[in-house]
């Protein structure tokens, strides 16, 4: 085995950790809308919580993309994973997306209820 055929081999875990978090990130929103419709306790306005963790987990899978693309250059291109982290980026992208869809919805019902009172 050549070194170069092993380091292509070992792959960037930050790619990966940046996928992972992705995912969780958008999966975040959905997850806590959904858990609300099953839950007695809890309506849909505290699905509003997750919105927090959300941009947290995309901003860190973002941060954790942009490190993997910097360790791939800094090897010139043999550390892999670029595709993985590009991916990564958008899932974080897309988590940070819903997020904000939350805080603009919530501010909607904040104004509405504040009008249909007065």
């Amino acid at each position: 085995m050549e070194v170069g055929q092993a380091t292509q081999a070992s792959g960037n875990g930050r790619a990966v950790g940046a996928v992972a978090l992705g995912v969780v990130s958008a999966a975040t929103m959905p997850v806590a809308i959904v858990a609300t419709r099953y839950s007695s306790s809890y309506e849909l306005l505290h699905a509003g919580f997750a919105i927090p963790v959300a941009i947290a987990l995309g901003a860190l899978a973002i941060w954790l993309a942009r490190t993997a693309l910097r360790h791939d250059d800094a090897r010139l291109g043999r550390a892999g994973g670029r595709r993985t982290a590009r991916l990564g980026r958008a899932l974080g992208i897309l988590g940070i997306a819903l997020a904000s869809t939350g805080i603009v919805a919530l501010a909607v019902y904040g104004l509405l209820t504040y009008l249909g009172e007065r």
